[in-house]
């Protein structure tokens, strides 16, 4: 069970790729209208959707109606339960994971949980109270939780050594801005306007998300400053393994998808992530010198 972002279906991808190839079967449960009903199916995973809201930071109308979409949640992600029988339940995040977290322990399913963020969610607090295995990307996210940092994609964590990558390498610097699976308007924003008042440029590829991509073109040629710009990058190992610098924002994937290649990074939190969680995230790897922040 894992949607909403990146954050949450990337890992889901990580596990769900060295399970099936140990011989499980997997099922993806999720959100209908998520970013993970786009990113999933390609895979080859049998699905089941759900319809969740979040469970807090919406208007009145959607507080108003929370309790019979929780309902209603909890209702579908039983019936899925129930059809499907699975021998072990794995909540990584997203609307989805708390009513089917839920569930699963009414219905005596074995539940894992695994949070992502050193700041742990709403739904992931209540759910390690009835969960049969609570693990965790940062230490201390979460009581009585085992620390076994985040799952990353197999392209990434086979990366060629940072020794390897740049042994050869000549000429200007490479710079990969990412902004998320959603983008980042600050990022679109800002890098622009910098990367014009340096000489010589760096050579630059900035992803900038689905809606921010036209403004994100108007900033370049406003700032005369050229680079690729592109929405979204479904091969990141070959993004980072080709970059020499990454300014991104703080999410628990891109920090552990930064960890596992050695890459060199700037890292810009966004800074209305809910409890803040992504300066936390920032801090675990600038506190030992290994991004700035």
């Amino acid at each position: 069970m894992a949607g909403g972002t990146g954050g949450h279906i990337f890992p889901g991808l990580a596990v769900a790729e060295q399970v099936r190839a140990a011989g499980w079967d997997v099922v993806w449960m999720g959100v209908r209208g998520g970013m993970e009903e786009r990113l999933v199916p390609p895979h080859g995973y049998r699905t089941a959707w759900i319809r969740a809201r979040a469970a807090r930071g919406k208007g009145l109308l959607q507080k108003l109606l929370l309790p019979a979409n929780l309902l209603f949640s909890f209702w579908e992600s039983g019936r899925h339960l129930l059809r499907l029988k699975p021998d072990v339940v794995l909540g990584l995040g997203g609307y989805v994971a708390f009513p089917g977290g839920m569930m699963a322990s009414l219905l005596a399913r074995p539940l894992a949980l695994h949070e992502q963020n050193a700041i742990a969610g709403l739904a992931n607090r209540v759910l390690a109270g009835v969960s049969d295995k609570v693990m965790v990307a940062f230490p201390g996210a979460l009581k009585k939780a085992e620390w076994t940092g985040n799952p990353v994609r197999a392209q990434i964590a086979t990366m060629d050594p940072p020794e390897q990558r740049y042994a050869r390498r000549e000429g200007p610097i490479r710079l990969l801005v990412v902004g998320g699976s959603l983008g980042a308007q600050a990022l679109n924003e800002a890098v622009p306007k910098a990367l014009a008042l340096l000489s010589p440029r760096p050579v630059v590829r900035h992803q900038a998300g689905e809606k921010h991509l036209e403004s994100l073109a108007g900033q370049y040629r406003a700032s005369g400053v050229q680079g690729e710009l592109v929405a979204f990058i479904d091969d990141m190992a070959r993004a980072y393994a080709a970059a020499d610098l990454v300014i991104c924002r703080a999410g628990a994937v891109t920090i552990a998808e930064l960890s596992a290649g050695g890459m060199a990074s700037i890292l810009v939190p966004f800074p209305h992530a809910v409890d803040d969680h992504q300066t936390a995230n920032a801090r675990f790897l600038a506190d030992r010198g290994a991004a700035i922040l």
